[in-house]
């Protein structure tokens, strides 16, 4: 009889589709979202300084090459970008996320309806607490998630999370059950993480565990990993942590490479 060889992680990601399921949020979701915030902050980043049409030309761009999922945050000054971009396509059929830096409930509350018209929409897929510091968020940090359940129970939102910078807040957000969408900073080298990739994977799989949907960003390293993009999309989810990645696309090439490696990795439709 022929010994049976168990399949390898190249194989069992190729059974897979383009197409997942993040987390147990019921959100489905492409593997790569297009970022727009790319050095960004203070209400700019890479993508927005292309111009404001340029921009737009972008994200539909990608949405075309089926890249339905855009990333954006107050912060990076992209929302009307967003909107433009979603005018003649159809709202259900991309995943929007947006990122607020309030710190108390009133100012997410009013944050909220305030991304909703900047938006144009009804309703925002994810919205994430940004880049949380805090090991002790869970606390300092209740107010602001009350009023994002709230909105999420009036239905402005459909999940809500968190985007961590310390790798004591990342252990925070995978054990709470009010999380339900992490975004992770992930890839081979280490850089621009929240700490070594031996410490940060072992976290997220708890997240996994605990049915949290999580999808990479800094996977290319701030652009430091971009000479050899494959190998550092493959590492990110041959980790096996991650539904999907984030890159902060800057041209229709980038799109078309990315795309081109993740469908590799997931040729299922």
């Amino acid at each position: 009889m022929a010994a049976v060889v168990a399949p390898t992680k190249e194989a069992k990601m190729q059974t897979q589709s383009w197409w997942t399921m993040l987390g147990s949020t019921n959100i489905r979701v492409p593997r790569l979202s297009i970022g727009t915030g790319t050095f960004g902050w203070g209400g700019s980043s890479a993508q927005t300084r292309l111009g404001f049409q340029e921009c737009v030309r972008l994200l539909r761009t990608a949405y075309d090459y089926g890249v339905t999922w855009f990333d954006s945050a107050d912060q990076y000054g992209s929302h009307p970008h967003v909107r433009e971009a979603l005018k003649g396509l159809d709202r259900e059929t991309v995943v929007i996320t947006t990122k607020t830096v309030a710190r108390t409930g009133e100012q997410a509350r009013k944050d909220i309806q305030r991304f909703l018209r900047e938006l144009g929409t009804d309703y925002i897929d994810i919205v994430l607490m940004h880049c949380l510091v805090d090991p002790n968020w869970t606390k300092t940090m209740r107010p602001v998630m009350d009023a994002l359940t709230e909105a999420k129970e009036k239905g402005y939102i459909r999940a809500v999370g968190v985007s961590c910078h310390d790798l004591r807040a990342l252990k925070a957000a995978t054990e709470h059950p009010w999380v339900e969408v992490i975004l992770a900073r992930l890839n081979y080298s280490g850089v621009h993480m929240d700490g070594k990739p031996n410490e940060v994977i072992p976290l997220l799989q708890t997240a996994v565990r605990n049915g949290k949907g999580i999808y990479g960003m800094k996977v290319v390293g701030q652009g430091e990993l971009t000479h050899d993009p494959e190998k550092a999309i493959r590492f990110t989810f041959e980790t096996g942590v991650v539904a999907a990645i984030t890159i902060g696309m800057v041209s229709e090439a980038e799109i078309r490479q990315n795309v081109g490696i993740v469908r590799q990795l997931f040729p299922k439709v």
